[in-house]
């Protein structure tokens, strides 16, 4: 057996004793099976336009973790989804609890949870950690799947190695020292290596017979159609054992489809309810929830042609959109206007010289600065048709395009089906079949500095490695997120991330547009669903009254 050092790092000492608290407190209280149930079929429109891939590492961005990844699947730290008067925080998961070596801040160690079993009935332990790693990080490994690894690649870019210490511990290596490692590790899901080798070591038949830790199990999937998943009665964390008798998902992309899904009786749940019709469905006795929770919806600009490498234009574009008027015109309240990465009032928004509110007068002024005037600019904008925290992509792009038009910006919209429009997006700017685009249009939740700032203005993160597109180069905001990402002091890390959002709005790499509110609209009959301040909800937690 390998030694391991038990002493923490010093600087993660807070964080640690966090980690120690939560999984004694997930020991404590453990009631049986029988006291969760409350039963029904719950029946849900998601704006997917096909079912999420089932085999490990879902695609169809958030919303495949939201309702396949983190149902069926656990990771070694997981999301508290259970409350949601507060921002979600990560609790442990397949790992009890974890430490940093104090010789090397590069190597975590990972406590594994025993008695965990996958739904196929075979144990989680130390192999089945390194099997998955090795699934999605290591080429030549026989289980080595690309489409998987696709969806972890920049998600957990800082995961260099890793190696099994014993049967329950193992150690990660990061590419340098990091207080983001554990959000990173949180979106890589475990599958069962012995269901893969019984499915004749082929993804796709492991699509259709997946075998994870997670709450919920696949009972039926029809591609395109509906997949039914069923309660897992021997997952490790009794408090979610699902309360329904059986979870099924529709892709619905059409907010129309689902409204209807949702009066007919077709389905309980939507997500997105058409922005004009929830005065209706709250008059007629439907449950419309919404609350904030980190999302943006922007535009990431192309700053390798023209117009967007001249600065000013970037700026004018920001001035020349009437975010009032797309909220509560358009989206019925629904969203909140963005003028930063982060919007006003959170610890990282700062105060930025730039303060984008509706102005068409000084969106000109600026373009005639930027030697415009009297020029129409023509630009393009790829977008989707529907898909995770999209909203209504094309009405919301074709209002931009109207305030647009008024300053002498002629946009382009290109929609694509949601998945094509992700892939297209991880190439970036500069691989050729985005080097004449003009931006691109993929909305994202952020819980971290990582996922906030990081994979977008850090120069080290241009596409494969993560989503800086073009990618956005400033030195300052470089040093500034290398030094927030050693930093474990709470307050001195939202100074410092608050300064890279002062940079960014002024030099302004994106359009900011808006944060998504999440709403959703449920039967009357659907009890007990609490809507997490997250991208990510906990499904395991609402039942179907009969």
């Amino acid at each position: 057996m390998a030694h391991v050092q038990t002493h923490s790092h010093p600087c993660l000492k807070i964080l640690l004793s966090v980690s120690l608290f939560m999984s004694a407190s997930l020991l404590l209280w453990q009631p049986t099976v029988t006291a969760q149930g409350r039963g029904g079929v719950l029946r849900i429109g998601m704006t997917a336009s096909d079912i999420p891939n089932t085999a490990g590492q879902p695609d169809q961005g958030g919303e495949g973790l939201r309702f396949v990844g983190y149902q069926m699947y656990d990771a070694l730290v997981n999301w508290d989804l259970r409350q949601g008067d507060r921002p979600a925080e990560l609790m442990p998961g397949l790992a009890e609890r974890w430490e940093i070596r104090p010789d090397d801040p590069t190597k975590w160690i990972f406590y594994l949870r025993q008695g965990v079993k996958f739904h196929d009935g075979t144990d989680f332990n130390a192999d089945a950690v390194i099997w998955n790693l090795d699934k999605v990080k290591n080429k030549e490994s026989p289980q080595y799947d690309p489409k998987q690894a696709a969806e972890v690649i920049w998600r957990a870019p800082l995961v260099k190695s890793w190696r099994k210490l014993d049967d329950y511990t193992v150690e990660i290596t990061t590419t340098r020292p990091s207080s983001t490692v554990l959000f990173q590790v949180c979106t890589i899901l475990y599958s069962s290596p012995t269901q893969w080798d019984k499915m004749g070591r082929d993804w796709s038949k492991v699509a259709l017979n997946p075998a994870g830790t997670g709450p919920f199990k696949l009972a039926r999937l029809l591609p395109r159609e509906r997949l039914e998943l069923e309660p897992f009665a021997e997952y490790w964390d009794k408090r979610r054992v699902p309360k329904v008798d059986k979870l099924m998902l529709f892709p619905m992309p059409e907010s129309t489809t689902r409204m209807a899904a949702l009066r007919t009786g077709q389905v309980d749940f939507i997500e997105v309810p058409p922005p004009d019709a929830i005065s209706g469905l709250k008059r007629d006795g439907f449950q419309i929830i919404v609350r904030p929770y980190p999302h943006n919806w922007p535009y990431s600009l192309n700053l390798n042609i023209e117009p967007w490498n001249n600065k000013l234009v970037r700026q004018a574009a920001n001035y020349a959109i009437d975010r009032e008027g797309l909220c509560k015109a358009l989206l019925n309240e629904t969203c909140m206007p963005a003028t930063g990465a982060v919007y006003p009032g959170h610890p990282w928004f700062g105060q930025p010289t730039q303060e984008y509110s509706y102005n068409p007068q000084k969106a000109k002024e600026l373009l005639k600065q930027a030697g415009y005037a009297g020029k129409r600019l023509k630009t393009s904008v790829l977008t989707s048709t529907s898909g995770s925290g999209q909203m209504m992509p094309l009405p919301m792009n074709e209002f931009i395009q109207e305030n647009w038009r008024e300053v002498g910006i002629d946009l382009e919209i290109i929609p694509l089906e949601w998945n094509t429009l992700r892939t297209r997006y991880r190439k970036g700017f500069r691989d050729p079949e985005n080097a004449n685009i003009g931006m691109v249009n993929v909305s994202f939740g952020f819980a971290e500095p990582f996922s906030a700032f990081t994979r977008f203005f850090h120069s080290d993160f241009a596409p494969p490695k993560s989503t800086n597109l073009s990618p956005y180069v400033n030195p300052e905001v470089d040093r500034l997120l290398d030094q927030s990402e050693v930093t474990f002091d709470p307050a001195e890390r939202d100074r410092l991330l608050a300064k890279v959002n002062e940079i960014v709005v002024d030099d302004a790499p994106w359009i900011f547009i808006v944060h998504d509110l999440n709403p959703r609209a449920l039967s009357p009959k659907v009890k007990g669903f609490v809507q997490a301040q997250s991208w990510y909800q906990d499904l395991t937690l609402p039942w179907v009254e009969k």
